[in-house]
């Protein structure tokens, strides 16, 4: 399994996808920032300079990133990041 150096993970509270991120990324070990983009105003003008939409989850991993994904986006993303390194 790809381990990554930093990996940030942009959620909302009520967001069922970002829960499914986390769970995901726990279950396989990996080490995450969560960053509630509600709470912290700053978090989310962060999260939309960086992917250009205002959809959770997002997640940045050693500076790639993805946008407004589900567990399945997450899963084939995480091998392309294995396979490139």
């Amino acid at each position: 399994m790809y381990q990554p150096k930093k990996v940030k993970l942009y959620v909302k509270p009520a967001c069922g996808w970002c829960r499914q991120a986390e769970h995901w990324l726990q279950s396989n070990g990996v080490v995450f920032e969560a960053v509630d983009v509600i709470e912290n105003p700053a978090a989310f003008d962060e999260m939309v300079r960086l992917t250009g939409q205002t959809l959770a989850p997002c997640i940045e991993v050693d500076g790639q990133v993805l946008a407004d994904f589900d567990a399945r986006q997450l899963v084939q993303f995480w091998k392309k990041l294995g396979e490139a390194k």
